[in-house]
Formats: structure tokens, C-alpha cells, sequence
């Protein structure tokens, strides 16, 4: 055996032994974990439930901030640190909305300047995704002038209708009653056009006139009932806040991702930029909002029951079944539609996906959007949990990434089991400490699974 070979065999062994080294330790830290928990639940069952409780809980906002990371993640392959302050916008949008509701209509934070910002941006949003969509389809049966000034006035109906509904936080009800109205009546139309087409006749014309009507019927009855129902203002606020959310991605990514991404071509530009916008809106939330802790009115199950000596809130419950509605739904869309084979296609290789006629574009832009919207879904979870304050989007995003490390970076399985898991995690490791021990616990999960499982709990395939 040559000097080469056996410097080889012998490098190959070391490497081989300290793997399995690494292996041992790694089980029996899994083994010791397994164990305290174990002898927590014998010492006192009804705390351990109580403590498994809030883990899941609070791993509920952790999976979905992991959820919308990893759609982002494993479709344009950089860390968009956004997403923090995607979650700070839906908690901050929600209180924007209510904060009559919150504070006895003693201090409104309600801002000309604010709406004015928002209505603008989501008039160029508009604006773009008309031309992107429409604008191609249109244009050999209509003018291009034409287009445009009707694309341009559509937009700009668009934002005037956002900022009308942000400067009326108290009428949300009635302001929003014809969006409400629309959209049913859409997703009315499309439903009752699939289910004639499947139950009665699949290949004669559909009788588009009498859909049309229930369409227009069930969607105007929708509408009356939500203008005449006050108390809807809260959980229209959610829809509203994570609106914004998305709509703030999209812009950011068309008018500053796109660009970055065809001239720097860099991951580490992409997380440096979106690192210096996550700082830029949490100062801006900090202008508008002040720095103070805010509270979130109180939803439905805030009342607490009692199971098996464990104090129990619905609302988290709620957001328990949030979180696994919102895996079911990725899930659906990435595995089962045309859209998830276009972003499964993105996300192997760009280039080939292009050539292949898929427009990645606008489909990176739907990635983006609903990475925000679940993000935005953490954020106000959260909030209505606990406390909001301007800082909260960066701890978010932190508990979000490690969840993702945990589950396995760019695993959409793994993002709701890591998200979950260290929920628990946390819970069952302030058992003997004080609650601020959690982040450091978290970090200290960080270290271990980067130590010893660096592709997670269910690694991407």
C-alpha cells in the first residue's frame, strides 16, 4: 500500500470514528431529553400538560412563521429576512385597525401620511400585476393606450379603495362589505361551475347565466350580513393586516428583488438588503407606533377552560388548527395543482423552468405573497397572545429559522414538526428556570441540531 493510500484509509477511518462519535452523543442527548421529560410527566402530570399545552401553542406561530420561510426558501434558495417584519406588520395592522377597540377610543393611531404610503403601494402593485397578467392577453383585441388607461385607473381605484378602508378602521364592516361581496360571489362562481361540470354535465356548456345569478345572490347575502355585524371588525382586521403584508413582499420583490437578483446574482446581497429592510420597517413601526408594549383586543376563547387541571384558552386552540389548516393548504397547492409543480420546478433550477415556458416571475411573486400572508397569520397570532412591540418581528424570524433548522431547511414537512417541536422544547426547558430562559434555550436547540443533525428532523428530499 502505497504513502497516499494508506494516508487516505487512515483519514477515512478518523472521518468514519468521529461521525459515529458524534452519532452516540447525538442519541444519548436525544435519550436524556426523552428521559427529563419523561420524569417531568411522572413528578406532576397536570403541570406537564399544562406545559405541552403552551408548547404547541406557541410552536403553532413558530410552524407558521417556518411554513412561509420555507416556501421562500426552497423556491428562490436565499434566507429573506422580510418575513420578520412581515410579521410585525400583521400584528401592528391589526392594532392599527382596532386600537379604538383596545385603547376606549382614548388615543387613535389612525395616520393620513400612513394610509396615503399604503394606498400608493398597493396601487403600483395593482398596477404591475394588471400588466403582468392582463396587459399581454389584451393586447391584440384592445389598443395599447387603451390598456393602459383603463389598467391605470383600475389601479388607482384600487389604492384609493386601500387607503379608504385604513382611514375608517371603525366602518371596516361596511367599508369592506363589497370586497366581501366580490370575492364570495367569485369563489361562489367558480365552485358551483365545478360542481356542475362534475356532478351534472362535464362536457356541455355550463349555464353560465343562472350561476352567475346565485354567484351574484349568495354574494350580496354574505355582504348584508357583514355590514350589519360590527363586531366582524377584528377578524376583518386579520384579513386586512395580512393583505398588506403580502402586498408590501410583492412590492418589495418586484421593485427591488428582481433587479438584485439579475445584476448581484449573490445570496448574500439578497440577505444583506433584506436584512437592511427588516431594520428599515421596524424602525418605521417604531415612529409610528412608539416603542411602548401594545395590547391586541381580545378575541374569541379568551376565556380559559380547565382539562385535566391544565388551563386551556380556544383561541389557542384556534391557532393550533390554523397552523395545521395552513400546512394542509401548502401542502395541497405544492403537491397536488399546477402552481406547485411550477414552484417544485423553480425551485431545481430557474433557467430550465424558464426555457420550459413557465413564467417564474409571477410565480416567485405568488410564492412571496404567501410566504408574507403566513408570516403576517404568526405575527397576529402572537400578538393576540401576548404583547406587540416593534422589535417582535426579528425574535419571530429567529424562532421561525430555527424551527426550519430543526424540521429540515427547505422540508415543508419538517417546517410544522420543527415548528411544533420547539415549541415544546422551549416549554419543557423553562420547567425549572424562569420564563426568559426560553430564547436561550432555543439557541442552545440551535447549536445542538447544527452540531449533530444539520439536516433536521425530516430533511428535504
Amino acid at each position: 500500500m502505497s504513502l497516499a493510500q494508506l494516508s487516505g484509509f487512515m483519514l477515512g477511518s478518523l472521518l468514519r470514528l468521529r461521525e459515529h462519535q458524534s452519532r452516540l452523543l447525538a442519541t444519548a442527548l436525544a435519550v436524556a431529553v426523552v428521559a427529563y421529560i419523561g420524569w417531568k410527566i411522572v413528578q406532576s402530570p397536570d403541570q406537564a400538560l399544562q406545559f405541552a399545552f403552551n408548547g404547541l401553542a406557541v410552536g403553532a406561530v413558530y410552524a407558521l412563521l417556518a411554513m412561509g420561510f420555507t416556501l421562500v426558501y426552497s423556491t428562490v434558495w436565499f434566507f429573506d429576512l422580510y418575513y420578520g417584519a412581515a410579521a410585525a406588520i400583521g400584528a401592528y395592522g391589526v392594532f392599527y385597525l382596532r386600537s379604538h377597540d383596545v385603547l376606549g377610543g382614548q388615543y387613535a393611531v389612525n395616520s393620513g401620511p400612513v394610509n396615503v404610503l399604503f394606498a400608493v403601494v398597493t396601487a403600483g402593485v395593482a398596477a404591475w400585476a394588471l400588466h403582468v397578467l392582463l396587459y399581454r392577453r389584451l393586447l391584440r383585441r384592445v389598443s395599447p393606450k387603451a390598456l393602459l388607461v383603463v389598467g391605470g385607473l383600475l389601479a388607482t381605484a384600487i389604492g384609493v379603495y386601500t387607503g379608504l378602508v385604513l382611514a375608517n378602521p371603525a366602518e371596516l364592516h361596511l367599508v369592506l362589505s363589497p370586497l366581501v361581496a366580490l370575492l364570495v360571489a367569485g369563489v361562489a362562481y367558480w365552485g358551483l361551475g365545478h360542481a356542475y361540470r362534475q356532478l351534472v354535465d362535464s362536457t356541455g356548456r355550463r349555464p353560465i347565466a343562472a350561476i352567475a345569478a346565485a354567484a351574484i345572490v349568495l354574494g350580496a347575502f354574505v355582504a348584508v350580513l357583514v355590514a350589519n355585524t360590527p363586531s366582524l371588525g377584528l377578524y376583518l382586521s386579520w384579513g386586512v393586516a395580512c393583505l398588506l403584508s403580502g402586498t408590501v413582499s410583492l412590492a418589495l420583490y418586484r421593485g427591488l428583488y428582481v433587479t438584485m437578483r439579475e445584476r448581484a446574482n449573490s445570496p448574500l446581497i439578497m440577505l444583506v438588503a433584506s436584512l437592511g429592510i427588516l431594520l428599515a420597517i421596524t424602525a418605521f413601526i417604531t415612529i409610528v407606533f412608539r416603542s411602548a408594549p401594545r395590547p391586541l383586543p381580545d378575541t374569541f376563547g379568551s376565556e380559559p377552560w380547565t382539562i385535566g387541571g391544565a388551563n386551556i384558552k380556544g383561541f389557542n386552540v384556534f391557532a393550533i388548527g390554523l397552523a395545521l389548516a395552513g400546512f394542509s393548504i401548502l401542502l395541497f397547492m405544492v403537491k397536488k395543482t399546477a402552481f406547485g409543480k411550477a414552484v417544485r420546478a423553480i425551485g431545481d433550477d430557474e433557467e430550465v423552468a424558464k426555457v420550459v415556458g413557465i413564467n417564474t416571475t409571477v410565480i416567485i411573486a405568488i410564492v412571496f405573497f404567501i410566504g408574507a400572508v403566513y408570516a403576517a397569520l404568526a405575527g397576529l397570532v402572537s400578538g393576540h397572545d401576548t404583547a406587540i412591540q416593534p422589535r417582535m418581528g426579528l425574535l419571530l424570524l429567529l424562532k421561525g429559522w430555527i424551527a426550519s433548522v430543526v424540521g429540515g431547511i427547505g422540508s415543508l414537512y419538517g417546517a410544522i414538526v420543527g415548528g411544533f417541536a420547539l415549541g415544546m422544547l422551549e416549554q419543557f426547558g423553562i420547567w425549572d428556570l424562569a420564563g426568559e430562559w426560553r430564547d436561550v434555550i432555543s439557541f442552545i436547540v440551535l447549536i445542538v441540531f447544527l452540531s449533530f443533525w444539520p439536516q433536521g428532523l425530516i430533511p428535504r428530499k
